[in-house]
C-alpha cells in the first residue's frame, strides 16, 4: 500500500478517535450541568419517593461510566433514548430537524461555494483593481460581523419590507419553491458568513501560484490571464480550496444554532436550544453528538480530499 494510503487511514482513525473522545466530553458536561433532571421534571412539589422512583426509571441512580456505556451503547444502534419532555423516541424528534438543518446548509452552500469560486478567481485576476479592494472591504466586513447581527439587519432590510418572511417556518408538505422562499433569510445569512472566507483563499492560493515558474512560461507563449488562471493555477490551487470549501460546510452545519433561533427556524438547532430551556438531557446530547459527529466527519473529508488532491503527494504513489 502506497504512503499516501497509510496517510489517509491514520487520519480516518484520528477521526474515530476524536469522535469517542467527544462523546466522553458530551456526556460529562451534560453531567456537570447544574440541577436535578427528576426535580426539573416533576416539580418542587414532588415526593422524595416519586423522585426516587423517577431517577431509577431514568438510569440516574447508575453509575455514570454505566449510564455512557448504555447510551453510547443504543447511539451505535440507532437509539437516541427517549426524550424527557414528550416521551416520544429521539430519533423521531431528531429526523425531521436534522432534514431541515441539512436543507438550509445545502441551500446555503449551492449559494456560497461557487460564489466564492467565482469572487476569489476574479479578485486575483483583477489584483489591485478597484473590484479587488471592494470584494476585499465586503469581505472583511462580513467576517467581522456576527451571525446574528447579520441576520437582524437583513431582517431589518428585507422581511421589514415585505419581500421574505422574518420567520421561517414550513410548513409540512410545503411545495419546494416555497421552501426555498421561506429559507432565503437564514441561507443568505450563512452565505454572507461563510463565503468571505472561501473568497479569501480561493485568491490567496491563486496569487501564489501566479509566481511559479510553470506560470511565467505559460505567459511568455501568449496566453492571456483569464487562460492562465483557469487552466494552469486554478487546478493546482485546489488542495487549499477544497481544504477551506469543506472546513467552511462544516461549519455550514454546525453553525446554524444561532441562525436558526433567530429565524425560528425547525431545524436541529432550535430542537437543542430548546431541549436546554427544557432541561430535556437526552435530546440535548444526542443533538451535540450529532453536530460534533458532522464537523468531524466534514473536517476528515476535508483532509483526505486536499491529500488526494495535491498532485506532489499523488505522483508518489
Amino acid at each position: 500500500m502506497s504512503d499516501i494510503w497509510w496517510m489517509i487511514l491514520r487520519r480516518l482513525a484520528l477521526g474515530v478517535l476524536t469522535l469517542f473522545v467527544v462523546t466522553l466530553l458530551i456526556f460529562g458536561a451534560i453531567q456537570l450541568l447544574p440541577g436535578d433532571p427528576a426535580q426539573a421534571i416533576l416539580g418542587q412539589a414532588a415526593t422524595p419517593e416519586t423522585l426516587a422512583a423517577l431517577r431509577t426509571e431514568l438510569g440516574l441512580d447508575l453509575p455514570a461510566w454505566r449510564r455512557y456505556l448504555d447510551w453510547i451503547g443504543g447511539v451505535l444502534q440507532g437509539d437516541f433514548g427517549v426524550s424527557l419532555a414528550n416521551k416520544r423516541p429521539i430519533s423521531e424528534l431528531i429526523a425531521g430537524r436534522l432534514a431541515n438543518t441539512l436543507f438550509l446548509a445545502l441551500y446555503a452552500a449551492v449559494i456560497a461555494v461557487p460564489l466564492s469560486l467565482v469572487l476569489g478567481v476574479l479578485a486575483a485576476l483583477w489584483r489591485g483593481s478597484w473590484f479587488d479592494r471592494a470584494i476585499n472591504v465586503l469581505t472583511l466586513s462580513s467576517i467581522s460581523f456576527p451571525e446574528f447581527f447579520v441576520a437582524y439587519i437583513l431582517i431589518f432590510w428585507l422581511a421589514q419590507s415585505g419581500l421574505f418572511p422574518s420567520i421561517s417556518n414550513i410548513p409540512p408538505g410545503a411545495p419546494l419553491a416555497e421552501k426555498l422562499y421561506r429559507t432565503f433569510l437564514p441561507a443568505l445569512t450563512l452565505t454572507l458568513v461563510v463565503t468571505a472566507h472561501m473568497m479569501r483563499m480561493t485568491r490567496a492560493a491563486i496569487i501564489n501560484l501566479l509566481a511559479s515558474p510553470y506560470i511565467e512560461m505559460a505567459r511568455l507563449k501568449g496566453m492571456g490571464p483569464t487562460r492562465v488562471i483557469v487552466h494552469h493555477a486554478l487546478p493546482n490551487a485546489l488542495a487549499p480550496i477544497i481544504n477551506v470549501v469543506a472546513l467552511n460546510l462544516a461549519y455550514l452545519i454546525t453553525g446554524v444554532v444561532v441562525v436558526e433561533v433567530v429565524f425560528v427556524y425547525p431545524g436541529l438547532g432550535q430542537l437543542m436550544v430548546d431541549s436546554v430551556a427544557k432541561r430535556d438531557i437526552p435530546v440535548v446530547q444526542a443533538a451535540a453528538l450529532i453536530f460534533a459527529a458532522a464537523y468531524i466527519l466534514l473536517n476528515l473529508a476535508a483532509d483526505v480530499l486536499s491529500t488526494l488532491s495535491n498532485p506532489r503527494l499523488v505522483n508518489k504513489r
